[in-house]
């Protein structure tokens, strides 16, 4: 059967071999390069970006080759809104968002798609590392580039309307493929850091966006250590940067308080987490688990994959899932995504509200008396677990960290 397809191109070898394998294989294929900066001047330039002027280039360039026809999309008013703009807001808000998992979400899948079945096309098909089983998504058999994580977030209606030619197959076959099929950007390098941000200064871009926001950096007592510019200068996890001296141990960011503008930092340790809340669960792959089910979350794009016990609850703002790790993570934040798999196969992904740690407690804060809980695997921060202790936060979408 044969399929109108639209191929993205992002001007990278991935997306120029799989528009190819999807022409080769008899569908009607074009070819259409996402513009996401009204001043790509100010995106990254050469071969460390993915959104640039010499990426539209490469793009076209591969679609000469292929033999398809190619348009530019202009997406840039809802790549600003829906990606750099949620980006400032998570970081203003104490989280820490991923942009690629929200590209995919928003531009990639949901804006893209939705202009492609308007003009009466069957699929989009991307470079993505992952494979698509029975209508689910299964890494892709190149464990170092699979690209489950940052797919997860997809609706099922999304991921059948989606192809991924590459998931068979590793990076050094695409390129190959690449080189025989006489494509320019055969050893193209691949983009790296987040592509709005052309110096690849997280910090000074917020800055720019947010202002100086001076606050105080306090221990877990609420003693007052040091002092920073802007608390959305940071995240959860964190240990250089932070400006502080004399202390006989590493401290790591524990977590970020937007209202009051305090970071509080401490000890690795009180980094643990074993019970993480996400909000909003997509799932992709299965039914929402509604009773505990046994299976394996990560945390992060190319993170740990952690055994788990997860439910979905009714919670106050709608539908939660509830992660229990088997083993502590450390480093959880607020605004992550959590992905959800039976073994190598997505069934779907929230985004992390509050995590629960052993070891830690809620930041005290100048005049006020912290609180803990003695309860075992119980914490009150951002709601993270930490080794005994309790430790409630503020928490985003991805998954709220117990």
């Amino acid at each position: 059967m044969t399929l109108r397809v639209l191929a993205a191109m992002s001007g990278g070898v991935d997306s120029a071999v799989a528009a190819a394998r999807v022409a080769e294989a008899g569908h009607d294929v074009t070819g259409v390069h996402l513009a996401l900066s009204k001043n790509p001047q100010s995106y990254r330039t050469g071969a460390r970006g993915c959104c640039t002027v010499e990426d539209s280039h490469d793009a076209r360039r591969a679609a000469d080759v292929i033999g398809i026809p190619f348009y530019v999309w202009d997406m840039s008013e809802e790549f600003d809104r829906e990606v750099v703009a949620d980006f400032v807001a998570e970081y203003e808000a104490g989280h820490t968002p991923n942009p690629c998992l929200r590209c995919n979400e928003k531009i990639k899948f949901e804006a893209v798609l939705d202009r492609a079945i308007a003009l009466g096309f069957d699929a989009v098909a991307t470079g993505h590392h992952v494979r698509k089983v029975d209508g689910r998504l299964v890494r892709s058999v190149d464990q170092a580039k699979d690209q489950s994580y940052v797919l997860g977030v997809l609706t099922a209606e999304q991921v059948e309307h989606a192809m991924f030619p590459l998931g068979d197959c590793t990076k050094e076959q695409v390129r190959a493929e690449a080189e025989r099929r006489g494509l320019s950007v055969a050893d193209k390098p691949d983009s790296h850091d987040i592509c709005f941000i052309a110096d690849g200064d997280t910090a000074g871009f917020l800055n720019r966006r947010l202002g100086a926001r001076p606050g105080p950096i306090q221990d877990e007592d609420g003693n007052v250590v040091g002092a920073h510019d802007g608390a959305h200068a940071f995240t959860v996890g964190q240990r250089k940067g932070l400006g502080l001296g004399g202390a006989p141990h590493p401290r790591y960011v524990l977590s970020i308080e937007p209202v009051d503008n305090t970071v509080t930092v401490g000890p690795r340790d009180a980094l643990r987490v074993d019970r993480i809340t996400g909000a909003r669960p997509v799932w992709s792959g299965s039914e929402p688990l509604t009773e505990p089910t046994d299976c394996h979350v990560q945390l992060r794009a190319h993170g740990e994959v952690y055994p788990a016990s997860v439910v979905q609850r009714d919670g106050a703002d709608g539908p939660e899932l509830r992660v229990r790790l088997a083993e502590p993570a450390t480093g959880v934040a607020p605004g992550q995504a959590v992905v959800v798999y039976d073994g190598d196969t997505v069934l779907g992904s929230p985004r992390s509200r509050r995590p629960r740690g052993r070891g830690r407690s809620g930041p005290a804060g100048p005049g006020r008396r912290r609180t803990r809980d003695r309860r075992p695997g119980v914490s009150t921060c951002l709601t993270w677990t930490v080794a005994g202790n309790t430790r409630v936060g503020a928490a985003a979408p991805l998954a709220e960290v117990r």
